[in-house]
């Protein structure tokens, strides 16, 4: 007598025998050629149109990603998705600082190749997409993570590559970016403890169906031949492969950059230039001759000698200045720069910083809000270059940057302009006393109370322009603390400035990196007076006289 075997109405309802006589029946060899295609067509995209993505399809991409494997079946993924622009450019800024840190760290030739390489479209992208695993589940509580207590995270990354795949099946593109410190990105989006951030994925249209990988079209490096990374039934060792690393609205980056494509040259001739160039052009208010902005103050740190000139002198470059006849003044009019020079401070009698505050909270409210001012009139008049004068502002400076920074004195202290050694170990020593005087201080109290007069001006000036669309060309150590402190009041101010130089102040190269830029200049400056940040902007003129009066292309 035979039986019929029992099917279940759920579940699997094939039987061994079936299994054993069609061990293939599973495949779908109709989708095998499709598959293969959406997988051999996958890129990392940097380049986006501006246009958005429709929820639609924004869902389904989603959804890919939550039918990842998952260990135990945790799904431990959680997608925050970020629309908003302020975020965008808070995460830029902090993706731009983590890539010069990284360079920083790099033999020099792998560094200028780590720069020349466009690594993240956080800024352009309609969408960002942070996957965090929550991993606030005890290892041992879930099937799997006992043994593997990192398996939660490779889940999340199985996630992304479903995203992944998905989106270009959509005609999406996808750049994963990681060019993050993550505590600073966890902190950005107020992931709670537990919770782990895998990275921002850059979302949208792209604007780029590159062929082949990036890096392998850049020459940086190539795919591996299949026989070199599959091993027979144990490791065989081999050489390990070299790992290298190379805010305006997204229509308007998009658009800046569409312009500089038509143009007859190879994409990114101009090198740093041309990244300046995308930058500014994407702004409102780019048009015009341009203006140096010089801040002068005295600064009663000059007490404890640490400065080889005597402080008088602040006030006789003041008197060259609306004269015409100083450094500055001389150097914008060459640039064909308009020059406003405004006193905050000369001859006034403020804070050490060793004993007291610098400057006083209505003082420095008055002169923050006199610098705005200027910064925001002045921004519709082409770039607003920066310049400072103040005998002993180098200290400053370091100080402001020692605090912004959270680094030591020994870490920013440079010798300023003729100090000696012994004039050294005194500004180290103030510097010190005065980081302990105050503690942890944010931008605002940075400035106030470790900085002066000019820094204060210039902070407001930085902030003024950046409200108003336009660019800010800095000069040296004082005027880039000046910006860094404006961007942690408002990040996306970053968006708004170009180094104009980087001089031989110790900390300088330190506060640019923090900024995510790279200096258009570096000529080791001592000039001060916004003499750099002249040069530069005229730099900066003949870039755009280039892109203006080059031949263009048509599409094909």
């Amino acid at each position: 007598m035979t039986y019929r075997r029992p099917v279940p109405t759920i579940g699997d309802a094939t039987s061994a025998a079936e299994r054993a006589q069609a061990p293939d029946a599973w495949a779908m060899p109709d989708d095998l050629a499709a598959l293969d295609r959406v997988i051999g067509a996958r890129r990392d995209i940097r380049r986006f149109r501006p246009d958005p993505v429709p929820d639609d399809v924004l869902t389904a991409v989603l959804a890919a990603g939550h039918r990842a494997p998952s260990v135990g079946h945790s799904q431990p993924w959680r997608f925050v998705v970020v629309t908003e622009q302020a975020t965008r450019d808070a995460a830029a800024l902090m993706a731009d600082r983590s890539r010069l840190r990284q360079a920083h760290g790099m033999a020099e030739e792998s560094a200028r190749g780590l720069l020349d390489l466009r690594l993240e479209g956080i800024r352009e992208a309609p969408l960002g997409v942070v996957v965090a695993c929550d991993r606030r589940t005890p290892a041992a509580g879930v099937l799997g993570r006992a043994t593997f207590p990192d398996a939660d995270l490779w889940s999340c990354a199985a996630a992304i590559e479903n995203i992944w795949l998905t989106a270009r099946a959509h005609g999406l593109g996808l750049g994963w970016v990681t060019l993050f410190e993550p505590a600073e990105l966890a902190g950005l989006l107020g992931l709670p403890d537990g919770v782990e951030t895998l990275g921002w994925l850059c979302l949208g249209w792209p604007d780029e169906r590159p062929p082949e990988p990036g890096l392998e079209r850049a020459g940086w490096s190539k795919r591996l031949p299949l026989e070199q990374v599959v091993m027979r039934e144990r490791w065989a060792e081999r050489d390990a492969p070299t790992s290298h690393l190379r805010a305006p609205e997204p229509a308007y980056v998009v658009a800046a950059r569409d312009r500089a494509d038509d143009l007859l040259t190879v994409p990114g001739s101009l090198g740093v230039l041309d990244a300046v160039l995308d930058r500014i052009t994407a702004l409102p208010s780019t048009e015009g001759g341009g203006t140096l902005v010089i801040a002068a103050a005295d600064h009663a740190v000059t007490a404890y000698d640490i400065s080889a000139f005597d402080a008088s002198v602040t006030a006789d470059v003041a008197r060259a200045t609306r004269a015409g006849t100083s450094m500055g003044a001389v150097a914008a009019r060459s640039a064909g720069l308009d020059l406003e020079f405004i006193d905050a401070g000369i001859a006034c009698s403020r804070g050490d910083l060793v004993t007291t505050d610098a400057l006083d909270e209505p003082t420095y409210a008055a002169l923050l809000a006199l610098g705005r001012e200027r910064g925001a009139a002045l921004a519709g008049s082409g770039p607003v270059a920066l310049g400072e004068v103040g005998v002993g502002n180098t200290t400053v400076a370091a100080t402001v940057a020692a605090a912004l920074l959270e680094l030591s004195a020994q870490e920013v202290v440079g010798r300023g302009s003729a100090a000696d050694a012994a004039m050294g170990e005194r500004k180290r020593d103030v510097v010190t006393r005065a980081l302990r005087r105050v503690g942890p201080v944010t931008g605002h109290d940075a400035v106030r109370r470790l900085g002066g007069g000019e820094l204060a001006v210039l902070t407001g000036v930085v902030l003024g322009v950046a409200e108003a669309g336009g660019v800010v060309v800095l000069d040296g150590l004082a005027t880039s603390v000046s910006a860094l402190a404006a961007t942690r009041l408002e990040p996306a101010v970053a968006a708004h400035l170009v180094a104009g130089q980087r001089s031989r102040e110790r900390a300088h190269a330190l506060v640019l990196r923090e900024l995510g830029l790279e200096p258009l200049l570096d000529l080791r400056l001592r000039a001060g007076e916004g003499v750099g940040a002249a040069l530069a902007t005229g730099v900066i003129r003949d870039g755009l006289a280039l892109r203006s009066g080059v031949a263009r292309t048509l599409p094909i």
